[in-house]
């Protein structure tokens, strides 16, 4: 039991335990934070992806259509720069993209003033997955952020924009 909250021990409070007991030499506090915002991400990631599996698209899928759709008309990018808006690696999104093509979703071409350059496009038939689908991950994050409440969501947000700051200037 947490002797302040008469709340029983989450699993990383007794991680936290278990090495104060074991290494009393060590300060396991930040496990308090980080060790939460990674079982969080997990399950997090695990209700995001079960919305985008909805759609028949995995999350390196749908964060290259989600990035195509948003760059506006022509919903297109480099091949090259494609990786640098997205969270995939440049060998990760070659095979994402040839995924696409095969199902439809985007189409490759030639970029008219340099043939060597590589375009990716939505087609109209990925236009209107990845829509359905933002729709319905938005719905999806909203309902996530509401477990948290109004004023939580709205104290969480700023702290994590300044530790992820602090993390991206290294």
């Amino acid at each position: 039991m947490d002797a302040a909250s008469d709340e029983p021990l989450d699993r990383v409070a007794e991680i936290q335990e278990a090495w104060r007991r074991e290494r009393p030499d060590l300060d396991p506090s930040p496990q308090g934070v980080i060790g939460r915002l990674h079982r969080v991400a997990i399950e997090l990631t695990e209700r995001l992806v079960a919305v985008y599996g909805e759609f028949g698209l995995t999350e390196g899928e749908f964060d290259v259509l989600a990035t195509l759709r948003r760059a506006g008309e022509p919903y297109e990018h480099a091949a090259g720069d494609l990786a640098d808006h997205t969270l995939v690696t440049t060998g990760g999104l070659t095979k994402r993209v040839d995924r696409l093509e095969a199902r439809g979703l985007v189409e490759r071409r030639a970029e008219a003033s340099d043939a060597r350059r590589r375009l990716v496009r939505l087609t109209p038939e990925g236009r209107d997955l990845i829509d359905r689908a933002f729709t319905a991950h938005l719905a999806n994050e909203h309902r996530l952020v509401q477990e948290l409440g109004e004023a939580d969501a709205a104290a969480l947000e700023p702290i994590l924009t300044r530790w992820l700051r602090a993390l991206d200037a290294r």
